[in-house]
C-alpha cells in the first residue's frame, strides 16, 4: 500500500506517519510539505520520500510524483484564533486543502481519502463558530470527490503517546501541562480522548478495508 501524507508536522500527522512506517503494508509513505521533517523523529526506513512544496496550492508542476497512491492522509490545520481574519483562515483550512484534494482525486480515482476535521464540525452557512464552519464546508467538499471513498475524522481530543508534539505554542504547553489529567481522563471517558496510536490505526484500517461512516466520531476511533 503506497500512502501520501499532507500535515505530517503536526501532531495527529507526526502520530499518523509513526504508524504507516510501522506498518508491513506499507510499502511507501511519501510526505508533502513547505519544509522538511525532522529527520530525529523519522523511523529508520527506506519506504519513507519527501516532497517539498514551498506553493502548495499549486500542483501543476509535480503531477509525476502524486499518482499511483492508495491512500491520502490529510491532517492540514491550523487554530483560528491564529488568522488575522476569516479570508485568510478559509484559504488556509478550505482552499490549500481542496488543492491537494483535488488533484489527487483526479491522478488517483481508486484512492481513499482521510481528513482530520474535529468535534462540533458543522457545514451549516450560518454557523456561528468560524472554524465549525469552514471545516464543514471543507469536508463537504472532500465527500463529493470522485474517489474510492472519503473518510472524516472528527476527534474530540487527542493525546500524544510517542513524543509528538503540537506545533501551536499554546497547545503545545497545555498538553505537556495536562498529561498526566489526560492520562487519568482518558481512563475515565475513553471514547472521549483518542491517542495518537489510535488515530493513526484508525486512518490506515480505513484505507484497508474501508468504513460504512463516512464520519467518525472520537467513540468511532476509540474503537480502534
Amino acid at each position: 500500500m503506497k500512502i501520501i501524507i499532507f500535515g505530517a508536522s503536526g501532531l495527529i500527522g507526526r502520530g499518523v506517519l509513526r504508524e504507516c512506517l510501522l506498518d508491513a503494508d506499507v510499502s511507501e509513505v511519501k510526505l508533502v510539505g513547505r519544509s522538511k521533517m525532522d529527520p530525529s523523529f523519522h523511523l529508520p526506513t527506506s519506504k519513507l520520500t519527501e516532497l517539498v512544496m514551498p506553493d502548495m496550492f499549486d500542483y501543476s508542476k509535480v503531477d509525476s510524483e502524486l499518482s499511483g497512491f492508495d491512500a491520502c492522509f490529510i491532517c492540514l490545520g491550523i487554530a483560528a484564533k491564529d488568522m488575522r481574519n476569516e479570508a485568510q483562515y478559509e484559504r488556509i483550512t478550505y482552499t490549500l486543502t481542496m488543492a491537494a484534494a483535488e488533484v489527487l482525486a483526479k491522478l488517483n480515482p481508486n484512492i481513499t481519502i482521510t481528513y482530520v476535521s474535529g468535534a462540533g464540525t458543522d457545514g451549516n452557512a450560518q454557523s456561528k463558530s468560524l472554524w465549525m464552519r469552514l471545516k464543514g464546508k471543507t469536508e463537504q467538499a472532500l465527500l463529493s470527490l470522485p474517489v474510492k471513498q472519503a473518510v472524516m475524522f472528527r476527534p474530540l481530543a487527542v493525546q500524544a503517546m510517542n513524543g509528538e508534539i503540537a506545533r501551536n505554542g499554546i497547545y503545545r504547553v497545555a498538553f505537556l501541562l495536562g498529561s498526566p489529567f489526560i492520562t487519568l481522563l482518558r481512563k475515565l471517558v475513553p471514547n472521549m480522548i483518542v491517542t495518537t496510536e489510535q488515530m493513526g490505526r484508525a486512518m490506515l484500517l480505513v484505507a484497508k478495508q474501508g468504513s460504512n461512516k463516512r464520519v467518525l466520531e472520537s467513540a468511532d476511533i476509540a474503537q480502534f
